[in-house]
């Protein structure tokens, strides 16, 4: 396959951009922190450097400013290292590495059923893995004259992105937002029109805790048939932004730059708000659907969750790797850059709008990493 995205030059400086963006924006614009060490003091020295000096990856836009706080941690931790990534979508990732023209995917989705013969196929007949190593809360970002907060829950979101209930002051709405004033306008949903794992997840979400209401599926396409579509996640929020009495899902990180209100949801203990300490009520209710080294989740655990205060609209975006099929010096570097990410590059996630890896799921997580040949 013909690569049909940015070259190689240009992707570093993407990457460069990026980690530079994040050390204003995610985590303050003056660094005191010592040379060889995390923002939490936490040594670096012992990271495993071998390997050849660049990665490349491509994909999810979701996990962009993580995989940029991760090569700025490779990067210290090992002088020299960089990963040249190319935030696309999910889908046109996982292509790229099916087609061998990356060293990783990032994707806010596991590998769909008819790609794993393919990836295994690009993996010299082994099987590729997906590693969760960021979880990522979808904010419902919305723009509503006079309305400050808002509750939803997966009935109305599925019927609102569905376009049943097309208007803001409709009962069901009113209903869960008791004493706010809803202005009798137009409801435009803001939906991804490029490829995207956000969209699946979202959807996913709608389909496991709206079956009733949201029968359309799921997919990296939007299959809701309602609303108007915007490329990226970048375009969601500035189409929310632009757009009077729209509302739309996207990143949390994303909105919160932007400025922009996001809803509250509410599984039958109340509305809740969107924080870290919610979302991380919400993933550790998050089970693994097999054994072994592909750390797929199962998300009828996660997206299902009624436990109060949590937050359950959660996205996992995978690191997709091979297994084995590497040469050694590329086996080698994606090793070291995974170690760190799941490691040292946890630091200052929360800033960036992510939420940690829950400590239960390293020790799985490193074993996966550690058995990358």
């Amino acid at each position: 396959m013909k690569r049909n995205t940015m070259g190689r030059s240009v992707l570093t400086a993407i990457s460069a951009t990026a980690v530079a963006g994040l050390a204003l924006t995610a985590c303050g614009s003056d660094n005191n922190t010592p040379a060889g060490t995390t923002a939490t003091g936490t040594a670096l020295g012992a990271a495993n450097c071998e390997g050849k000096n660049t990665l490349t990856g491509e994909g999810s836009t979701a996990q962009q400013n993580a995989i940029a706080l991760f090569n700025q941690a490779w990067g210290q931790a090992c002088p020299g290292k960089n990963l040249a990534y190319n935030p696309t979508g999910s889908g046109a990732g996982r292509e790229q590495f099916i087609a061998k023209n990356v060293d990783f995917a990032g994707s806010d989705s596991a590998l769909k059923d008819e790609q794993v013969q393919q990836a295994a196929a690009r993996c010299g007949d082994n099987p590729a893995w997906n590693l969760p190593l960021v979880f990522g809360p979808i904010a419902l970002a919305f723009n509503v004259d006079g309305v400050d907060r808002l509750a939803v829950n997966a009935d109305l979101l599925a019927k609102i992105f569905g376009g049943q209930i097309t208007r803001w002051n409709d009962p069901a709405i009113a209903a869960l937002n008791e004493g706010a004033t809803l202005p009798d306008t137009p409801i435009t949903p803001i939906f991804r029109s490029d490829s995207s794992g956000t969209t699946d997840n979202f959807q996913k979400y709608l389909e496991t805790a709206a079956p009733e209401s949201w029968t359309k599926g799921a997919g990296s396409e939007f299959q809701g048939g309602a609303g108007e579509g915007a490329q990226k996640s970048a375009g969601v929020v500035q189409a929310v932004q632009s757009t009077p009495g729209s509302i739309g899902y996207v990143e949390k990180g994303f909105a919160e730059q932007a400025g922009v209100p996001f809803a509250q949801i509410d599984t039958g203990s109340g509305a809740v708000e969107l924080t870290d300490e919610s979302a991380a009520k919400a993933i550790d209710a998050a089970t693994f659907a097999g054994e072994g080294h592909d750390l797929v989740l199962d998300l009828a655990s996660l997206y299902g969750t009624t436990e109060p205060g949590a937050y359950p609209l959660v996205l996992a975006t995978y690191n997709i790797v091979c297994s084995k099929g590497y040469d050694p010096d590329t086996a080698a570097a994606v090793r070291s850059f995974m170690t760190v990410a799941a490691n040292q590059g946890q630091s200052g996630l929360s800033a960036a709008g992510y939420v940690p890896l829950p400590d239960k799921f390293k020790e799985r997580l490193t074993a996966a990493i550690d058995a990358i040949a």
